[in-house]
């Protein structure tokens, strides 16, 4: 298998890129939020929260045909390499790139197989948690490879993703996808600031893409967002009121 920035885009992966694309729209009716930023042919670099097989898949249904084209999911290869079926879907059928977690050959370093396909001219797909979030947080923290490959090229914008529902349409340990509504909120490019130290960037990047949840915790809501605050509060009254009324006409009919 020849390299993936060497090798074209082949009948393949063109048929399943277009075929899982549909298969999204169908089963979640996904529905992308662009919140700071546009569709464009801009090289990229897409950062999104991940808890489903399925996440990259539905980011991708959200791009044209010719982003989708030359966007390219990063996987670990320590799951996806495991068999030559698992490495033939990820990377003949679905054009991913496949990292190892755990490397010790140079020639296995992630940042730089990530480098050399953003050298190719291609965008990436990355999910900066570095593993799916099985855990109640909604976002676990960044490890570093956000950080490397922007300061390793600055030029390339890096776009925050965030994947709604995903999880529940395709569970972990699933492989038939349960038809429920998504939307992937693609916010404002962000960029390592001069002097900013790995970790505060690190912070700002997990904190820029959990602004994006358009479903974010109660109480993270109520804390940081006073509309939301002032909605919740009406919210409480009208079911107050409501559930007044119910049990005064209740005592009326009585």
């Amino acid at each position: 298998m020849s390299k993936l920035g060497t090798r074209t885009f082949t009948l393949l992966q063109t048929v399943t890129s277009v075929g899982l694309s549909a298969l999204a729209w169908a089963v979640t009716g996904v529905r992308p939020i662009w919140n700071g930023s546009q569709p464009s042919d801009r090289q990229r670099i897409y950062f999104a929260n991940h808890a489903s097989h399925g996440d990259f898949i539905l980011l991708s249904a959200c791009l044209s045909e010719k982003e989708r084209a030359r966007t390219h999911a990063v996987a670990a290869a320590d799951y996806w390499g495991k068999s030559r079926l698992r490495q033939f879907i990820a990377q003949d059928m679905l054009s991913s790139v496949l990292i190892h977690r755990q490397w010790t050959d140079e020639a296995q370093n992630p940042i730089s197989i990530m480098l050399s396909v953003l050298d190719d001219g291609h965008s990436l797909i990355i999910f900066p948690e570095g593993t799916r979030n099985m855990t109640d947080e909604p976002l676990l923290p960044f490890r570093s490879g956000l950080y490397n490959l922007s300061m390793a090229r600055p030029d390339v914008e890096l776009i925050p993703c965030w994947i709604e529902n995903m999880s529940r349409v395709l569970p972990k340990g699933q492989f038939v996808p349960v038809p429920l509504l998504c939307r992937v909120v693609f916010g404002a490019p962000i960029a390592i600031a001069p002097g900013e130290e790995r970790r505060a960037f690190l912070d700002r990047a997990r904190q820029t893409l959990l602004a994006l949840n358009p479903r974010p915790p109660t109480h993270d809501a109520e804390k940081w967002n006073p509309v939301f605050r002032k909605t919740s509060c009406d919210q409480k009254g009208v079911e107050h009121r409501a559930g007044s009324d119910i049990r005064h006409d209740a005592r009326r009919d009585d």
